[in-house]
Parts: structure tokens; sequence; C-alpha cells
């Protein structure tokens, strides 16, 4: 008779009483516009570990700790365990297609004058996004790049997201997939990590990255962007909130400027000033 001994993993689980699901509903709901409703178990499950990490047992003990914590560092590593951080290169590849064949060749028309393409990665994240955006127009602008200023600005509330987008480091089969040619020109091996690659400074250096709320922060922005991405950031809010962010990105386009989200995003047609190009894009008319 052959026995075989099974080892068991024990989890160990964090779970909220309905006050204190309630408390941290509220909490993340008015300060970061996330819609927790009837996600309990989610955040039981993404929360539980950072609890026990901290070396508490309970939500209400760690909320405390990480509310009175005037560094702002606990609370970004808090939000960051509620939202999904997870993008690649080159995501939904439509979008970047779109915006070669019609966006840029459209401003590149318009903007002729101060030459100038401004661009925003709204919840961008590690940073695949802004960077494939910067690698985008460097290749569409070809010989001309060095005539032309290109600003990009990606912004995210979490702290994390943004240090490893500013660090540009990858694993390597991030950019499986990827054209050889933007393999070539705009990465480079990680000296400090065989297993990576980097974002090559011509690239890094066109990307501004800055923590944002879309939230609870004014955009106090100096000029309006030719294009918005912000994709697969709306799905954490409930409508009404979302129906302001929206508003506010119109505010903050050119006219003619286009707003790209997510493919289980949409907008409401009937309430938006946005005109509907196609699932996923939107567009203020001039």
């Amino acid at each position: 008779m052959c026995f075989i001994r099974s080892q068991c993993v024990v989890i160990s689980m964090i779970f909220f009483t309905d006050a204190e699901f309630n408390d941290l509903t509220q909490f993340v709901k008015i300060n970061y516009g996330i819609d927790l409703t009837n996600k309990k178990s989610f955040a039981e499950m993404r929360l539980g570990k950072l609890i026990e990490e901290n070396g508490f047992d309970n939500f209400t003990s760690y909320f405390n700790f990480v509310t009175n914590d005037l560094s702002g560092v606990l609370i970004s590593e808090f939000v960051s365990k509620l939202t999904v951080n997870h993008t690649l290169f080159y995501r939904e590849s439509y979008h970047f297609e779109y915006l070669v064949e019609k966006v840029l060749p459209y401003f590149y028309e318009k903007a002729q004058n101060n030459r100038e393409f401004k661009v925003w990665s709204a919840g961008c994240s590690s940073g695949e996004e802004p960077y494939t955006l910067a690698m985008t127009i460097t290749d569409f602008l070809g010989i001309y790049k060095q005539y032309w200023d290109m600003r990009i600005l990606a912004t995210d509330v979490s702290e994390f997201a943004l240090k490893k987008a500013m660090e540009g480091s990858y694993n390597i089969k991030s950019i499986d997939g990827l054209n050889p040619k933007w393999v070539c020109n705009y990465f480079i091996n990680d000296p400090n990590n065989s297993d990576n690659v980097m974002i090559s400074d011509k690239i890094k250096n066109e990307v501004i990255f800055r923590k944002q709320n879309l939230i609870g922060d004014k955009f106090n922005f100096k000029n309006k962007f030719q294009f918005i991405f912000c994709r697969n950031v709306m799905i954490y809010f409930d409508e009404p909130t979302r129906n302001n962010l929206i508003n506010k990105f119109y505010d903050n386009l050119e006219d003619g400027g286009y707003l790209f989200i997510g493919m289980s995003e949409t907008i409401d047609k009937e309430t938006s000033k946005f005109k509907y190009i196609m699932p996923s894009l939107y567009r203020k008319e001039s």
C-alpha cells in the first residue's frame, strides 16, 4: 500500500464587518471615486494580505493606521490594491492604428504653426501606455521628429505604479510581439536585471509622470490636449462620477480632440457632448 502525504497550504483571510465595509466604501467613493458596491469579497481578497503584512488582524486597526499616516505612502499602497494595475505595451492595438491613420495626420496639419503634440495618458498605471504613445508618435514623425515638441503627460493615483513607470524597466517577455524596429530603437538591456529591458532615454524623456487623482484634483492645465487616453479606469466609478469626469475631459480637449476609453466602457450619447466615432472612441467636434 502506498501512502502519499499531501501538503496543505493554509491561507489566512481578513473578513470585514458590514460597518467596516461601509466605512471603506464611503472613504474610497468620496476620495477616489471608486465604487465598491457589492464588491466586499473583492475588497477582502485585495486588502487582506496587505493588512496582515502590516501586522494587523482586522480592518479597522489597519484603516486607522493608514489614514493617520501623513506621508501619503500608505494610503497610496492601500488604494493601489483596490484597482487592477494591469496593462501592456500596444494594448488594444486598434487604438494606436487609428491614431496613426486618422488622429496624428489631422493634428500634424492643424498644428503646423506651433508643431506640438499634446497628449494625456490618464490612469497610466506602470507606464506601458504613455511609452507606447511616445513610440507611436516618434515613429509617425520619423525624420521630422526634431522639428516637433512632444508633450505626453502620464498621471496615476498610485505612487507605486508611477515609481515603476518612471523606472521604465520591464520583463523582456513584455515586448514579445512588438515591432522589431521598435525593440531595436526604443529599448535597451537593463544593466541591473538580465531578465528585463529598459525604455531608452529618447522615449523616456518624452513622458512626464505626475500623481493625480482624477476625482479629487482640479485639472489646472495651461494648455488643452489633442487627445486623451483614459482606458479601463472608469470601470471603477459609478455613473455620476463617470459623467462628471467625462465632462472634465471634454473641457480639457482642443476642438477636434479625441478621447480613447476602454472597450468595456461607454459614454452616454444622450448626456455627453462628445461625438461617437466607434466603440471606445469619441471626439470633441470642432
